[in-house]
């Protein structure tokens, strides 16, 4: 695809809200150039700066989600809304309601596959890893996993183990080199070393 036409339909879909499948299925966004596409339509009730929505993320009720700064959300889902109970409604002639708002302060990563129920507050400074399930709330410093979501370490100490491994690694340097999250200039050269280390020296030869 052309720049130009690429271009083109940021524009329809950013500022008029049109083509917008189209720009997402042509222009495949990345996750910060989604949340961009998401805050400036308004789809959410709120977000804040530097965040990073993939566009696999499902969030059914747009409206009751918040998030603050610094978010990364990961093939995750965000549920506003409780849908058994319109089955209850109609099983049991019951008029019962239950939603809730999804708050996600600053500093969450939301890790993929991981589900969030209606009335969930997470962070600031937390992590819910893969595949958890959080039906309650996720408190501030803590790193949450499992079915249901528990506390698995303070944030803290994630991040220590992080900074000891990561001083091991044979890439660490390009890694300190590296200008932003993605640097096209070094990447080549960390996916040598990496495949390099994972797999022996003849892991990059046909």
């Amino acid at each position: 695809m052309t720049t130009g036409l690429r271009a083109l339909l940021r524009r329809a879909a950013f500022e008029h809200g049109r083509l917008t499948g189209l720009y997402r299925r042509l222009c495949a966004p990345d996750g910060r150039e989604w949340a961009a596409f998401l805050k400036a339509r308004g789809v959410l009730f709120a977000i804040g700066e530097h965040c990073s929505i993939q566009t696999n993320v499902s969030i059914p009720d747009t409206k009751y989600v918040r998030i603050g700064n610094n978010v990364r959300l990961s093939g995750c889902t965000l549920f506003g809304h409780d849908g058994s109970v319109n089955m209850i409604n109609r099983a049991y002639g019951l008029k019962l309601d239950r939603v809730g708002k999804i708050e996600l302060r600053d500093n969450v990563y939301v890790g993929h596959q991981a589900i969030l129920l209606p009335g969930v507050t997470v962070g600031p400074n937390a992590i819910v890893a893969a595949g958890a399930v959080g039906c309650g709330d996720v408190p501030e410093n803590v790193v949450y996993g499992g079915v249901p979501a528990r506390r698995i370490c303070s944030l803290e100490e994630h991040v220590e183990r992080l900074r000891a491994r990561s001083e091991g690694l044979p890439w660490i340097h390009l890694i300190e080199r590296r200008d932003g999250e993605f640097d096209p200039a070094v990447q080549p050269e960390l996916d040598r070393i990496r495949l390099e280390a994972w797999y022996g020296p003849d892991a990059g030869d046909p």
